[in-house]
């Protein structure tokens, strides 16, 4: 099965002319139509936001189009909330969910009045010790074995995220007798799930956790952020999720709770990173050697440092070949696509059937726009690649350079070199 590019084979080939691979190229209109969608999937709920994973792609220009469609930004570190800071992304735009969280990140986050979301119930000490609290706090939620999920982020049990259900409601206690005025309930289960029922499921998880804290505690939760976990359809014979479907489901729940007089409104939130960006993004890479030894190998000029997913997870991604000539005949192969790296696991593809490639001949690697320039590295100096920006307009702008050999010694402090 075939999953088709946006863009045809002269295309790719103009912009390889005027470029040199690796790059990327994120598309506007795609990232534009995706935050819509989750607007429009949630509009039911007066307050609703989806907050933007910064993490899956931080670049400041994606970020610009994303808050331009009124998306929020969720942040988990000093350098996303800087991030943040410089673009005008303040106050209850930001989202910060961290773990382990170094007192200066909560400092930056208080001085942007961001909402703070706390992963343990010794935070909230933390945070007033170093910071003040805010009149907003939020918890992180741990199910525990409430949930038995197979995902990126594991068994609830086994994560290192997120308060027990013990200690979140001795949480929401002592946050409400130190003066807080409003709160959040969070939870962020697991990751690339594909199962729409899931995430109607936790919803409903929520909105009964919510009734109970407010039973138990007396205090009432303005705000339920329901995470993200959103997958993407990375092969061909997945069928993409339907947020239309999902959203009215939740809908259906909270209408349910909420006419019985048991849920009072409250503001969902979402934290998709993934489902945003994801297929916004292509990795260009070049054909440069191929091996026949054991198995067949076709050695491209990306690698594993460009694009770590694959080598890190044993994810799938799509790959559509950007033939350099016109094909001599239209025969198939069985090929591991690999990076020059010095690990056995820096491959794009694993015993993927592929048409003929030869040198010279550019692949375009699907779905990298979440989770993959982001992830990227520089073991063996391998330097990080461009990215670009396809706009609305049809023009091609370059949104972050390629580094070079002195970006890559120029933290090096040396005295004979």
């Amino acid at each position: 099965m075939l999953k088709k590019l946006k863009y045809n084979d002269e295309f790719i080939k103009s912009i390889a002319e005027q470029y040199p691979t690796p790059f990327y190229l994120y598309d506007e209109e795609t990232l534009r139509e995706n935050a819509r969608l989750f607007n429009k999937a949630f509009e039911w709920n007066k307050g609703y936001k989806e907050y933007f994973a910064v993490k899956a792609n931080p670049n400041p220009e994606i970020l610009k189009i994303l808050t331009n469609e009124g998306l929020g930004c969720d942040c988990s570190s000093l350098a996303e909330l800087l991030i943040c800071e410089r673009l005008g992304i303040v106050g209850e735009n930001i989202m910060f969910t961290s773990n382990d969280t170094p007192t200066a990140e909560y400092i930056k986050a208080k001085q942007l009045n961001a909402i703070i979301n706390l992963d343990d119930i010794t935070d909230l000490q933390t945070l007033e010790n170093c910071a003040g609290l805010p009149d907003i706090i939020c918890f992180r939620w741990n199910p525990g074995p409430l949930y038995n999920v197979s995902s990126v982020i594991g068994n609830p049990v086994e994560a290192k995220y997120g308060l027990t259900t013990k200690q979140l409601f001795d949480a929401f206690t002592l946050a409400k007798s130190k003066g807080i005025k409003q709160f959040g309930l969070h939870t962020m289960i697991a990751s690339n799930l594909l199962d729409e029922n899931f995430f109607v499921t936790t919803a409903k998880t929520i909105f009964d956790l919510v009734i109970k804290i407010k039973q138990q505690t007396n205090v009432n939760i303005s705000f339920v952020n329901l995470g993200g976990g959103f997958g993407v359809a990375y092969k061909p014979e997945q069928s993409p999720l339907n947020l239309i479907k999902i959203g009215k489901e939740i809908n259906a729940e909270y209408e349910k709770l909420n006419n019985a007089g048991t849920l009072p409104p409250i503001k969902i939130f979402t934290e998709s990173g993934r489902l945003v960006a994801a297929e916004s993004g292509i990795l260009i890479t070049k054909v440069i050697h191929r091996k026949d030894t054991y198995k067949k190998y076709i050695g491209v000029d990306a690698s594993m440092a460009n694009l770590m997913r694959p080598g890190m997870y044993g994810a799938y991604h799509h790959i559509t070949v950007v033939k350099n000539s016109i094909p001599k005949n239209l025969s198939t192969e069985i090929v591991d696509v690999v990076g020059s790296l010095c690990e056995n696991c820096d491959k794009f593809a694993v015993d993927r059937e592929l048409p003929a490639l030869e040198i010279n001949d550019l692949i375009a690697i699907h779905d990298a726009g979440a989770h993959g320039y982001a992830m990227g590295f520089q073991y063996n100096g391998k330097l990080r690649c461009a990215e670009l920006l396809l706009e609305k307009s049809g023009k091609i702008r370059i949104i972050r350079r390629a580094e070079t050999f002195n970006d890559y010694i120029a933290t090096l402090n040396i005295n004979n070199w």
